[in-house]
């Protein structure tokens, strides 16, 4: 469904936090961060806890605002939206779904609000009996009864269940992007699958791109068609899905794919390896992995390598594929 056509441009994005009042410190959570999301295009954002891929997803929803860098949708800068133009990106244009679907409803209101929010926030004029339509159909399309639905509360039903709501709700928009961060970390395994799967259906059936938010490289590798590699803050490797997973170039990635355990393989104790000192990682001027890269050289820790594509449409920031 890529059509190459360009949707979402994150030009040089920085957001750095402040902690503590008196004497605190910073921490750039999303440090100079550059990519694109075509339409109809699905791309996974993968990383460690605190690699700043979540920091990104709100970014982009407007939740937080960045600290330097522009975020491009449709070729209009985000932050430079009014009041009317806001309202139309949140409700029409980007949709959400995040790790814990509890969180996402009132507890002291049947899960029909979550619908009824988004009419009476934007399908103002759609009749009531359009409405039950509408709804209807939105929990068929992910597999769910609207009888067994409505006029329920949020505890009569699973985390799986909550998360398919979720996303009919946003089918009921039809935006152009759907983050979903880590929407299926909280979920059982085959649970996982069916909404990976109702992603790409509904990438499929409607065009939407989706930003999918996760740690989980399997996750990521099954239904992406671009990946995107973090590592505090910075990206250190992304393209084609295909590349970047069969033929990883960076460090880090290349220590996370070593990392994914092998099922025909049985652990066994083979005792407890130091941690390497990774020091004042927020002040290090170079690559932020080199502290724990076994191939970093003195530059690394001193100057921060250039993306370069290394191959067509797979692109790494490290000093090893750097050529003059």
């Amino acid at each position: 469904m890529n059509n190459g056509k360009e949707l979402v441009k994150v030009e040089h994005l920085t957001k750095i936090f402040t902690s503590g009042l008196i004497g605190g410190f910073e921490i750039r959570a999303v440090d100079d961060v550059s990519f694109t999301i075509n339409e109809g295009e699905i791309v996974s954002l993968v990383g460690e806890s605190g690699s700043g891929k979540t920091t990104i997803g709100k970014l982009i929803l407007r939740l937080i605002q960045p600290t330097s860098g522009r975020i491009l949708f449709k070729g209009e800068d985000i932050l430079q939206f009014d009041k009317k133009k806001l309202k139309t990106y949140y409700y029409k244009q980007v949709q959400a779904v995040f790790q814990d679907p509890f969180a996402s409803f009132n507890p002291l209101h049947k899960v029909d609000r979550a619908f009824d929010l988004v009419f009476r926030s934007f399908l103002r004029d759609v009749s009531e009996d359009e409405k039950k339509e509408l709804v209807e159909k939105a929990l068929e399309s992910v597999g769910l009864n609207p009888r067994e639905v409505l006029g329920k509360y949020p505890h009569q039903f699973s985390g799986g269940q909550l998360q398919r709501i979720l996303i009919a709700r946003a089918l009921l928009v039809r935006p152009s992007l759907l983050i979903a961060d880590e929407a299926v970390s909280m979920l059982d395994a085959s649970t996982r699958i069916d909404i990976l799967n109702l992603l790409g259906e509904f990438r499929d059936k409607y065009g939407t791109s989706v930003l999918f938010v996760t740690h989980d490289l399997a996750l990521g590798y099954y239904i992406s068609d671009k990946t995107i590699i973090m590592y505090r803050g910075t990206i250190v490797e992304w393209g084609d899905t295909e590349k970047v997973f069969h033929n990883p170039l960076h460090p880090y990635t290349q220590m996370l794919l070593e990392s994914v355990p092998d099922l025909n393989v049985k652990w066994e104790f083979k005792g407890i390896e130091p941690e390497r000192e990774e020091g004042k990682v927020y002040e290090i001027r170079g690559c932020r992995y080199a502290p724990r890269c076994e191939k970093a050289m003195d530059k690394c820790f001193k100057l921060r390598p250039p993306m370069v594509e290394a191959e067509k449409n797979h692109w790494v920031a490290c000093w090893l594929y750097y050529k003059r």
